[in-house]
């Protein structure tokens, strides 16, 4: 089926939505925003947030306080109805996550901005799925794209449970991965539509191979990554400082950046067996993600964590996911065995 080029290019501009939202959540996390609206999906009950406290009710954060409990309770009880009665009982019991923060108007317009992308991009994918609904019904996408936009709603949900959980470390993680999954889905749906990814190229079976072994370890670094953050957010609850963080971080930052090193290992052979024989686009520049990727991690670990800086390694992890992504869906080994 022929898809039109208006179609195409809204689809990408879809997954470019989708990859902004990743990009603000990261800049909320480092700006400590997360709280900076206390309710979802309004912000302190207003779709424009106040700019200053004296818009506020004096007494603003018993009010969202006592919203949080409903929600919480709401959260474990359905943590509860999936077998997770521990993870529901130590929810509830978390004192942690029933503190209320001071108004800060920079905050919450970093974190309304991050909601503002957010809308945008689930209502670009609803758009695309209508798009497809009446126009491409027999291209066997319909159902797909239905389900990525099920799955943007459940992101935009579990969002909700983020900040009624006060920023719960392994909400973030769930958070986080189900983004990813969302840009893989939306990436197939370009890979089946575009001509331009249904270009096949072809490689040696080893090297696919390597792609999907990258690939699968680079959405497990991402894994890693949010454990990281997670041990960070404990350690700052702790009163360790920046320069504090690198000795005191745990198993899982170890992991993480010696699994880097096995990525840019397997990565650059395939770049140096690439340039020499088969010049795919696509592995040149997975390589050149992968350096600045690496050296945004250098950074972080002897630099002391500057902030624009996780945001910037988070982009380039998040890149370098959907270029090896991309590899797999295009890749094809048949007549190459070398």
């Amino acid at each position: 089926m022929n898809f039109s080029p208006k179609f195409i290019v809204f689809n990408w501009i879809t997954l470019v939505s989708i990859y902004l939202v990743v990009v603000a959540g990261s800049f909320v996390r480092i700006s400590g925003s997360g709280m900076g609206c206390p309710d979802w999906p309004k912000c302190f009950g207003q779709w424009i947030p106040p700019t200053d406290s004296s818009a506020l009710p004096a007494d603003y954060k018993d009010i969202y306080l006592e919203k949080r409990e409903k929600k919480v309770d709401k959260f474990s009880s359905f943590l509860s109805t999936l077998g997770m009665s521990e993870q529901a009982q130590d929810l509830k019991s978390d004192p942690s996550i029933y503190v209320e923060e001071n108004f800060n108007a920079q905050k919450t317009w970093v974190e309304y901005v991050n909601r503002l992308l957010g809308f945008l991009a689930g209502n670009f994918m609803l758009i695309a799925f209508l798009w497809m609904l009446f126009f491409y019904r027999s291209s066997g996408l319909v159902f797909i794209a239905f389900g990525n936009l099920i799955l943007m709603a459940i992101e935009a949900w579990f969002g909700s449970i983020v900040v009624a959980t006060n920023l719960l470390p392994w909400t973030i993680t769930i958070h986080m991965l189900l983004a990813l999954v969302i840009i893989a889905v939306q990436t197939y749906i370009l890979y089946r539509i575009s001509p331009l990814l249904q270009r096949k190229v072809q490689v040696p079976k080893w090297m696919l191979t390597a792609v999907w072994l990258i690939f699968l370890i680079t959405f497990y670094q991402m894994f890693l990554g949010t454990q990281v953050r997670e041990d960070i957010d404990a350690l700052v609850k702790q009163g360790y400082s920046r320069e504090e963080w690198v000795d005191a971080l745990g198993l899982p930052f170890f992991i993480h950046r010696s699994f880097s090193w096995l990525v840019l290992i397997g990565l650059s052979y395939m770049a140096w067996r690439n340039e020499k024989s088969f010049k795919v686009v696509l592995i040149r520049a997975a390589f050149i993600v992968l350096a600045v990727e690496l050296l945004t991690g250098v950074l972080l670990a002897y630099a002391d964590m500057p902030g624009l800086v996780q945001t910037a390694h988070l982009i380039f992890a998040t890149v370098l996911f959907g270029l090896l992504w991309v590899s797999i869906l295009r890749f094809r080994t048949k007549g190459i065995t070398t």
